[in-house]
């Protein structure tokens, strides 16, 4: 199974990138790329990467986030995971990744608005 990556931009310069679908070896190395191309491209002072829709990880992908990381820092952004699933977390957790992303979870605007 695949994934797909959305980049938006907000009015603050945030970018957030948001991974749906299997972070694995078949795709890894694009979700790398989609990260570091957020940094170059838009050099924003922040990257979130939106998990909320992402199903699997694998070691590759946990070393795309990485590498995301990596390149936002030395563009001199902040780099912050939000919405993990609770597998996601706990992955990122055991492997102490979970201080070093700095996990949000961010209410989806429909919630917000419904109260949900």
């Amino acid at each position: 199974m695949g994934n797909s990556i959305r980049t938006t931009l907000a009015d603050d310069g945030t970018v957030t990138v948001t991974v749906s679908g299997e972070i694995d070896f078949s795709n890894s190395d694009g979700v790398a790329r989609g990260l570091r191309d957020a940094v170059t491209d838009w050099s924003p002072p922040s990257i979130e990467v939106d998990l909320r829709d992402a199903t699997f990880i694998d070691s590759t992908g946990l070393g795309a986030l990485i590498e995301g990381y990596r390149a936002a820092v030395a563009a001199g952004a902040d780099f912050r995971v939000l919405n993990p699933s609770d597998t996601f977390r706990r992955v990122l957790t055991v492997t102490g990744l979970s201080d070093f992303f700095g996990l949000i979870e961010v209410a989806d605007e429909q919630s917000q608005a419904t109260g949900a």
